[in-house]
């Protein structure tokens, strides 16, 4: 990518999602942006990110860019696991029904549009405070609040960095689709974005076949992030 050197950070999820990242980019010789895992989750973000040395860091570079990647859940039949898209912006619907709005970096998100082309759709993000995990709550979010697929994360992102001078664009990769149900985990995430292994074991052993989906979405989605890295950045 011909602007690679000027993305100073790629903001990723901690675990599976930032091991992937840094996989992809270990393929990569010659100058890579620094790898900041962030916690899952909305609201674990806003404490997280105005207190993170690391963010500190980018704050102080003079025209800093930053990528969010990571993986999404799809809220419309068209987006199906291991596809790649685009974020323009991310809408949040407060416990009012208030629906806010952030926008990506534009010339940044259209800089990348550009260069990846045919490889990505460019897409309208729901981040959710919770995991949407029943197939016809994603369908209905994607139909009344005009979204196509949903993460945790990006809306917090995008909120904090929105008066700090730093550009955003976000690239996720589909990890699952709209079809069918995955097991109810909201029990398994602590208060600081972590995952309880134990909540997480029982939830997945209640629903076998919702399991088996969530994984296979999950390693599809993940041997894509990291292909999808490699070739960003070479």
């Amino acid at each position: 990518m011909s602007n690679q050197t000027s993305i100073q950070a790629i903001l990723v999820c901690q675990g599976a999602e930032y091991k992937a990242v840094c996989r992809g980019l270990s393929r990569v010789t010659g100058c890579t942006p620094s790898v900041i895992p962030i916690p899952v989750g909305t609201k674990t973000n806003s404490i997280y990110l105005p207190n993170s040395q690391d963010i500190k860091k980018i704050l102080n570079h003079p025209q800093p860019r930053v990528l969010v990647m990571g993986l999404c859940g799809s809220l419309k039949p068209k987006y199906r696991v291991g596809d790649v898209v685009l974020y323009k912006d991310c809408v949040y619907q407060e416990n009012t029904g208030n629906t806010l709005v952030q926008k990506c970096d534009a010339t940044f998100t259209a800089s990348l549009q550009e260069y990846l082309q045919d490889k990505i759709s460019v897409v309208r993000a729901l981040t959710s405070d919770r995991i949407i995990w029943l197939k016809s709550e994603k369908r209905l979010l994607g139909q009344t609040l005009d979204t196509d697929v949903v993460d945790m994360e990006g809306f917090a992102v995008l909120e904090f960095f929105k008066s700090t001078g730093v550009t955003v664009a976000m690239v996720r990769v589909v990890s699952d689709g709209c079809n069918g149900n995955i097991p109810n985990l909201n029990l398994a995430l602590s208060h600081d974005g972590s995952v309880q292994p134990l909540s997480f074991a029982i939830a997945m052993l209640k629903q076998p076949i919702a399991a088996t989906r969530l994984i296979r979405g999950g390693l599809r989605g993940l041997q894509v992030l990291e292909q999808f890295t490699t070739f960003l950045f070479q």
